[in-house]
């Protein structure tokens, strides 16, 4: 399975909606499967469909490289395919907590979230959920549903922070940061999955 590399700020499709998921086939599985190959091995927890170039509401979500503090122990929880996800509630108890992004390496943040949601989704054999969750998984699929809706993390922060990290966005958005795993940067506007239109 191969690594897809992950677009940065400010390409054009991670500010597109993502289109919903008709049917389960093949080429979506194998998309899935890559799309969390490509996620474990940048160290993510979470990724949307757009930030590899991919137009479907897709997202994947992985807690379980994360230790439990107070355990010591790694969290039992298995990958969660999100296809179509929605959010159908949330709670008005909300949380300041750090983000940071694998479409934006190297800059940080502290985002004002709902605690606890209500979320429903299908999975890879198209049967229907419905899940409330709270803390970090509340957390990680809030960022990527943000994602599915064309939105970045940062968007959800006050006017002068946004104004602070223009510096780093703008090293993004040139390609001049570097990461531990495959970049697809807004320079590189000649990829297979975006050609150059015929003249």
């Amino acid at each position: 399975m191969a690594i897809l590399p992950i677009y940065t700020y400010d390409h054009p499709v991670l500010k597109q909606v993502a289109k919903p998921v008709e049917n389960i086939t093949d080429d979506l599985i194998q998309f899935v499967n890559a799309m969390l190959e490509t996620m474990n091995n940048a160290d993510g927890i979470g990724l949307a469909a757009n930030q590899v170039g991919d137009e479907r509401a897709v997202a994947v979500v992985d807690l379980s490289e994360l230790e439990d503090e107070k355990k010591k122990s790694k969290i039992k929880t298995p990958p969660i395919i999100l296809i179509n996800p929605r959010i159908t509630l949330f709670s008005e108890e909300t949380s300041d907590s750090e983000e940071g992004c694998l479409s934006l390496p190297t800059y940080r943040d502290s985002v004002n979230r709902p605690e606890k949601i209500q979320i429903q989704f299908f999975d890879l054999q198209m049967h229907e959920h419905t899940l409330e969750v709270e803390g970090l998984l509340s957390r990680v699929m809030q960022h990527e549903l943000d994602h599915l809706q064309g939105k970045y993390f940062f968007e959800r922060v006050s006017a002068v922070r946004r104004a602070m990290a223009h510096p780093k966005l703008r090293r993004i958005q040139l390609g001049q940061v570097e990461a531990d795993y495959p970049l697809f940067s807004p320079k590189s506007l000649t990829s297979s999955r975006f050609p150059k239109k015929r003249k």
